[in-house]
């Protein structure tokens, strides 16, 4: 997995070092020389990740990062710091302050490669989401801002641990600030897990389940795979920490157990989840307003073409015939004439309403476009579709609309019904029957259905 990674030092030799080691291993390395530059890099570039000096004359990596975490362009980047401390308080600074992690010098580099490969492989998953987000902004499909949102670092957390005494401690420290659930039993942990969990913390050294195990049943499961996983490890078992890093942890926190620390990386896990929630949310969003009529609520054109030519294609393959009821408002222009725009959209909801109320659990209103919707119907008949098209024109017929003023107006609609022919009829060929059996309905008096059969 190859990336782009920001290397913040005032050090020349110290850059140079881990310049070539990473370009060994095939990252693309740009660099910067001093706190300010490394800030206008990032933003300029949006690498990848970073590797940040905390010890710089003028901004330290503590300000660095601080900023950066805090700029809508770059806050979404993973930052590592690096450094000779290796106090307490050096670590809790470095985490307090938006670091995804810190490492001490000289870097163990196996460990950072394992990092690097953690963090830009969830970097890549955001950007995608990100990228998609965007698109749908440009289209006018999400009003969100996104960028000025202020993310949550506040949560549900599953705690998951053999170590009665230990999990109860963890449950005490992070239920001052999250929501807080402990089990013992791994498959309880996933079950828990696949509901509104925001992290899970884990202890890799537990005897009584095989935590790697879980990790792995956790990544594939659809509804799990996305679920931040902070472990608690032993940091003389290199190998298990290694392969954890490899199968999807996204944070570690060593034993003996520095709360202050513990809790500094959930709020850092737990805002990067809430980001992705909301990207997905809002992707989600995006999406079913693309195939919806903001009027209506009804899905719109976009949506039923896809869905006909979906139904027709499975006809054509030897399934059941499908139905669409072409619906047509009788005299709406003079609705709009005569007591305004207003009072037609009225008019359009409540046929939406009442037209969604006569259809089918599986027949899909759709609005066509003006006054004019559309009723897909599997695996229906012309003669089943017929008799519901007829209770759709008596709905609307046998009670008046009653608009927001009060007024009462009485409403008729045509209605053209035409059923696949199989092989030969297409999306086109259908709704063209069953408007000519809306033209037939309206010629002949309105208010009624036609039941179009194919030349």
């Amino acid at each position: 997995m190859t990336a782009r990674v920001l290397i913040v030092d005032d050090i020349p030799a110290n850059v140079r070092l881990l310049q070539a080691k990473l370009e060994a291993d095939y990252y693309d390395v740009i660099t910067a020389g001093n706190g300010q530059a490394g800030i206008e890099t990032a933003i300029e570039e949006q690498p990848d990740i970073i590797l940040l000096d905390v010890m710089m004359p003028g901004v330290d990596g503590y300000e660095v990062c601080r900023q950066l975490k805090h700029h809508p362009e770059t806050r979404h980047i993973p930052i590592i710091l690096l450094t000779a401390l290796d106090g307490r308080e050096d670590r809790l600074s470095g985490l307090e302050a938006g670091a995804d992690d810190f490492l001490t010098k000289p870097v163990d580099d196996i460990i950072l490669m394992a990092r690097l490969k953690a963090l830009v492989r969830l970097k890549q998953m955001v950007d995608d989401l990100r990228q998609r987000e965007a698109s749908s902004r440009r289209a006018g499909l999400s009003g969100e801002d996104l960028y000025n949102r202020q993310i949550s670092a506040t949560g549900n957390v599953l705690i998951l641990d053999d170590n009665e005494r230990q999990g109860e401690r963890l449950m005490l420290q992070l239920g001052h600030d999250h929501r807080c659930a402990y089990v013992t039993d791994p498959a309880e942990g996933l079950r828990i897990a696949a509901g509104r969990v925001d992290l899970v913390v884990l202890n890799m050294t537990a005897k009584a389940f095989d935590p790697l195990r879980w990790v792995a049943q956790l990544r594939s499961s659809e509804p799990t795979r996305h679920r931040p996983v902070l472990g608690i490890y032993n940091p003389d078992d290199r190998k298990a920490l290694l392969k954890a890093l490899d199968l999807g942890v996204n944070d570690v926190a060593p034993k003996p157990l520095d709360m202050q620390e513990l809790l500094a990386r959930a709020k850092t896990q737990i805002r990067r989840k809430r980001y992705s929630d909301f990207l997905r949310d809002s992707l989600d969003r995006s999406l079913e307003m693309a195939v919806t009529d903001g009027l209506t609520g009804l899905n719109n054109r976009r949506f039923l073409d896809h869905q006909l030519s979906l139904a027709l294609s499975r006809h054509n393959r030897g399934g059941q015939p499908c139905s669409v009821l072409l619906l047509d408002i009788d005299f709406f222009k003079r609705v709009n004439d005569t007591y305004g725009h207003d009072a037609g959209d009225e008019v359009i909801k409540e046929f939406a309403r009442r037209l969604s109320l006569n259809v089918r659990a599986i027949d899909l209103p759709c609005r066509f476009g003006g006054e004019e919707f559309v009723v897909l119907m599997p695996e229906t008949e012309s003669v089943d579709a017929g008799h519901i098209a007829e209770r759709v024109r008596q709905q609307v017929a046998d009670a008046p609309f009653i608009l927001s003023d009060g007024r009462q107006l009485n409403v008729t609609v045509s209605v053209g019904v035409a059923t696949s022919q199989g092989l030969g009829d297409s999306p086109e060929s259908l709704l063209k029957r069953a408007d000519e059996g809306v033209y037939e309905a309206k010629s002949s008096g309105r208010n009624r259905v036609v039941i179009k059969a194919a030349a």
